[in-house]
């Protein structure tokens, strides 16, 4: 996604005139955390809400996720389903642009370093528990079994040719283009050893909340008191969505993974999804597949010239390395 113009003020005196309780407008200040959301904590005469401006429009699927949090709700999982208006509607669309208006949650981001064991047991948990009940709120029929193909390593290597050209040409050059040309000629080195390991196509599709990583998952203390932005919200393998999480939430700034706090949260997950060994078994292989060809971070700085997430690579792009390296202990955490 190439890099958003400045943020527009929201519309939010039309927006307010749609709503009967949540009083006059006195505020409204931008989020900063997230690459790819557009939020802002609005203050008014009757309190602090959120304000949330859906960038891709789609109104079909924001009133999905809209119900799919309200009966996530009602089985007692954490999350703030946005406020009905006066006419019971929860998506605004105005000028052309949707919005919704969610009660603001107090409550902090927390990462894998900032998790004790136990916490990081309980988080997994509370993954299995969201695939649990999506299973019981969403339409059966979408998710029936379907193959979920893997990365093509052809296609990979010439993507990789084409960012080389481009780190090399940078200028002015600096550390993270060095950095850069490091790992992609390191990476086409393992893809070319580990080709013969492209996984085949996959199954175990189920509802997954689809972007499940600690900026999405507010904590109240110790406790989650909120898991939010449902914009992916969507039929994918479950398991993998449990190992790529874990991937982002346990990573070290030198790209290795907390293997310890791992297993804790895997088979707390194993217990509460249903799943066994072999599924997450596959998803580790597949997860491990997909972040061998991913290269999303320079595409985003070299094709979009976006350097927005340039802070992720250097942990997101060891991680790779190490879990090629460390393939069967990475493998054991999760299935063991």
């Amino acid at each position: 996604m190439p890099r958003s113009s400045a943020t527009a003020v929201p519309p939010v005196d039309a927006l307010l005139r749609r709503y009967d309780t949540v009083g006059e407008p006195l505020s409204c200040r931008p989020v900063a955390q997230g690459l790819l959301n557009r939020g802002y904590r609005l203050s008014t005469t009757r309190g602090a809400y959120f304000l949330k401006h859906h960038l891709d429009g789609d109104q079909a699927a924001i009133a999905r996720q809209h119900k799919a949090t309200r009966r996530l709700q009602a089985l007692g999982v954490p999350v703030a389903p946005p406020l009905e208006d006066a006419g019971g509607g929860t998506v605004a669309v105005i000028g052309g642009r949707c919005y919704a208006l969610h009660p603001w949650v107090d409550g902090r981001h927390r990462d894998g370093a900032q998790l004790s064991t136990a916490q990081s047991r309980r988080l997994g948990a509370l993954l299995g528990v969201v695939h649990t009940c999506l299973a019981q709120v969403m339409d059966g029929a979408a998710s029936r079994r379907t193959a979920y193909d893997s990365a093509d390593p052809k296609e990979t290597f010439a993507l990789v040719d084409e960012l080389l050209e481009l780190a090399r040409g940078s200028r002015p050059r600096d550390s993270f283009d060095t950095l850069a040309e490091h790992r992609l000629l390191q990476r086409r080195a393992l893809l070319a050893q580990y080709a013969d390991r492209r996984p085949p196509p996959g199954g175990g599709g189920g509802w997954v909340h689809g972007d499940f990583h600690p900026l999405n998952l507010l904590y109240r203390g110790a406790e989650p008191a909120a898991i939010v932005d449902w914009d992916r919200l969507g039929v994918q393998p479950r398991a993998e969505e449990a190992v790529r999480a874990a991937a982002i939430f346990f990573v070290q700034p030198a790209g290795q993974l907390e293997l310890a706090k791992v297993r804790a949260y895997a088979r707390a997950y194993r217990r509460a999804a249903g799943a066994d060994a072999a599924e997450l078994a596959a998803a580790v292989h597949r997860v491990w597949w997909e972040r061998l060809n991913d290269f999303w971070i320079l595409r985003w700085r070299y094709q979009l010239h976006d350097r927005r997430a340039d802070p992720q690579f250097p942990a997101a792009s060891a991680l790779a390395v190490w879990w090629t390296r460390e393939y069967e202990a990475v493998c054991d955490a999760f299935a063991g």
